[in-house]
């Protein structure tokens, strides 16, 4: 599943997102722009989520949450969904997320907003996870040892 969506006009962010099109081995199957907590839900196989962050930057752009005095309720509800079916999958997924809360605090409130976000749900999601590992420097921390 990849959650970067097309933004009009945006040739540098399309080009992104044909870079990582083109290094995905042609075995895969890649669904863009769909509901991840449904296909979470539906199972089928092993299920890599590229990536947590982005489809949270969508959820906040479809709900007004830059420019909302307080966080939208549907933010929550698919933040919720999500986790639920993170908890509940039939099969292995395999989540990507950024990790924003290792540096200084954004100036912006939306930088702030996103990052407190993100953090909320990265939590949510590793408290439902078997395992968890933060890669630094392209080496992995285990923080959470999978189960066994």
């Amino acid at each position: 599943m990849a959650t970067a969506r097309r933004v009009e006009g945006d040739a540098e962010w399309a080009a992104r997102i044909d870079a990582h099109r083109h290094r995905r081995p042609p075995s895969w199957t890649t669904v863009e722009d769909a509901d991840v907590a449904a296909l979470v839900r539906a199972g089928g196989g092993p299920l890599l989520v590229d990536d947590v962050a982005t489809w949270l930057t969508g959820v906040l752009d479809d709900t007004g949450a830059w420019a909302a005095a307080a966080v939208p309720e549907p933010v929550n509800a698919q933040v919720d969904a999500l986790v639920a079916a993170v908890a509940a999958a039939p099969g292995t997924v395999v989540l990507v997320s950024a990790e924003v809360g290792l540096g200084v605090v954004p100036a912006t409130r939306a930088g702030r907003l996103f990052r407190d976000e993100l953090g909320a749900l990265n939590a949510a999601l590793a408290a439902v996870c078997d395992e968890v590992v933060l890669l630094v420097a392209g080496l992995p921390l285990r923080l959470k040892p999978p189960p066994g």
